[in-house]
């Protein structure tokens, strides 16, 4: 749970600033700054231009926010006529100023001699959200990785074209998390990028499990000695993989598959299906040390690979129509936590950043910025002030909004 108490009067602001503070804002407003200078130098002067301040950078981010509570074509609507229109946020300031701070917007305006990192652009942003991320919250001891959902809104994207869905399939990077699994807050962000067809590509990361193993590690580099219990998908789920986070205290129960994981040092007879007709519940073990690999029968073979959980000890699956079917308790413990983060994304994936811009650096940046709002409600809804207010998340969102763009005072009301 959270590692701070915060007043009853906390706003949605506060809670956001945890991730979000201050000074990460002020530099936001010197890059910018820097960059429209440097791009005036070299492309000519323009003389509408004008240094943009902290109040005009919080409200440059609540534009951009309010179009996860109210998903629009373009978040330039929000001056339109039209249907996504919002006259109450829009008089805040002019369209035109703000497409300016958009062309603009920075966060790293040049990159330095020593820099090879290809998200130099967004890297010191995604260290300082980690660092808010590590010191607001303690994690369960189950947590998942996986990719979390991050599409768009489902009725825009029937709306789109054939072109424009096209388009956004197109994205240069995928994003993974670690994620605590009883809550849902997200603990670690990992952005791989698509820079080729390499061997570092996103393409080759899709085909070779070993770049999953690369993702897995990166994402608990600061898991170890703690005796976390990590839930993976097939891409990630490996013998070698498993057996290197055993020996650094993080444990591990991940599902098997003979198409998308790495079987090596898996024995051939637990990975080929029996020909004899097996009933529901059925299942075979093999072990290794504490290593156990479940072949379990329900409809189809199901494999988990698990250091974390006695293959002897007994759990049930329950089935609304066939009642309760035996299984290993990692089994159990496996579809519990996977239910959980099914029911995160179905809550939250649709409070993402509707705004799609065309550099990456600026996609991975809204991308982190919904998933800090979410960790913030989170937080919001472990604290006494939720008790208070009571906000839902789009409530939460448009209380965010507001309070950034300075339009009520940021107490909540009683």
């Amino acid at each position: 749970g959270p590692t701070r108490k915060m007043p009853l009067t906390a706003s949605a602001m506060d809670f956001f600033q945890l991730f979000v503070p201050d000074n990460v804002l002020k530099n936001m407003v010197v890059q910018t700054n820097m960059y429209a200078k440097k791009y005036q130098e070299r492309f000519g002067s323009d003389d509408a231009w004008i240094d943009v301040t902290l109040t005009e950078m919080k409200a440059f981010l609540g534009y951009m926010i309010s179009t996860s509570i109210h998903h629009c074509e373009s978040v330039l609507s929000i001056w339109s006529s039209g249907f996504y229109s919002n006259k109450s946020i829009a008089l805040i300031m002019t369209q035109s100023r703000f497409e300016k701070i958009l062309k603009y917007f920075h966060i790293v305006a040049f990159r330095s001699s020593q820099t090879t990192h290809s998200l130099y652009k967004i890297q010191p942003f995604l260290d300082s959200l980690q660092n808010g991320f590590d010191s607001a919250f303690r994690p369960s001891q189950a947590q998942v990785l996986h990719e979390p959902l991050i599409d768009e809104d489902p009725v825009f994207i029937a709306t789109c074209t054939e072109r424009e869905l096209r388009k956004r399939k197109k994205r240069k990077f995928s994003l993974w998390v670690r994620q605590c699994s009883s809550t849902g807050f997200i603990c670690q962000i990992y952005v791989h990028l698509k820079e080729g067809s390499g061997a570092d590509g996103l393409d080759a990361l899709k085909n070779k499990p070993q770049l999953h193993s690369m993702v897995a590690k990166s994402l608990c580099q600061n898991a170890s000695g703690k005796n976390y219990i990590i839930f993976t998908g097939p891409s990630i789920t490996s013998l070698n993989l498993f057996e290197e986070f055993e020996k650094q205290e993080i444990y591990c129960c991940g599902l098997l598959s003979t198409r998308k994981s790495d079987c090596t040092g898996l024995p051939p007879s637990m990975l080929n299906n029996s020909e004899t007709p097996q009933s529901r519940g059925q299942y075979r073990i093999r072990m290794k040390g504490n290593m156990s690999l479940i072949c379990w029968y329900n409809k189809g073979h199901f494999r988990f690979l698990t250091n974390a959980y006695s293959p002897v000890q007994q759990g049930v699956i329950i089935k609304r129509k066939s009642g309760e079917i035996p299984c290993p308790l990692a089994v159990e413990a496996f579809a519990a936590h996977l239910s959980y983060i099914c029911k995160y994304d179905d809550k939250y994936s649709k409070y993402f950043i509707s705004h799609k811009p065309n550099k990456t650096w600026q996609q991975v940046f809204w991308f982190a910025i919904s998933i800090a709002i979410n960790n913030a409600y989170i937080l919001y809804k472990m604290s006494e002030a939720y008790h208070v207010t009571r906000y839902s998340r789009a409530q939460f969102g448009e209380r965010l909004v507001k309070e950034l763009l300075g339009l009520e005072d940021t107490s909540p009301t009683h």
